[in-house]
């Protein structure tokens, strides 16, 4: 394989799983068992009705664009979502299908460790994505 492709294919992995543990350190703060709950069955999960109606939204999204309903986004909107968040939700949930798909198509496996994601997480909190 060139090294283009590569290149795309680590900073995708990286990309994904480095967002999975900064979201987990910066917005959910509740660590590795809250999180594993709520990927594995949101609608039980503790999770606030925002978050679960935001996640019905971007579980819509991973089908395609067109399976997001009005209703969806007006029960995001009565559990308190802004239509920032709602768009966000949307814009972040079409963008991580595209880079399964991508590294799917590809046949990628990611080989980096949750730790070293943790570590990247980590640093993007206390620096930021700029450094």
């Amino acid at each position: 394989m060139n090294s283009w492709v590569e290149n795309h294919k680590r900073v995708i992995i990286s990309m994904q799983q480095v967002h999975y543990k900064f979201a987990e350190q910066q917005h959910l703060r509740a660590g590795d068992d809250f999180v594993e709950k709520v990927k594995n069955d949101y609608q039980n999960s503790e999770a606030s009705e925002k978050m679960k109606a935001l996640l019905r939204i971007a579980e819509s999204v991973q089908q395609g664009g067109r399976f997001v309903t009005a209703d969806q986004v007006e029960a995001a909107r009565l559990q308190g979502a802004t239509d920032l968040e709602i768009h966000d939700t949307v814009l972040i949930a079409a963008l991580f299908a595209l880079f399964n798909r991508y590294l799917d198509g590809l046949g990628v496996l990611s080989g980096d460790t949750t730790a070293t994601f943790r570590e990247r997480a980590t640093d993007i909190v206390i620096g930021g994505y700029c450094r």
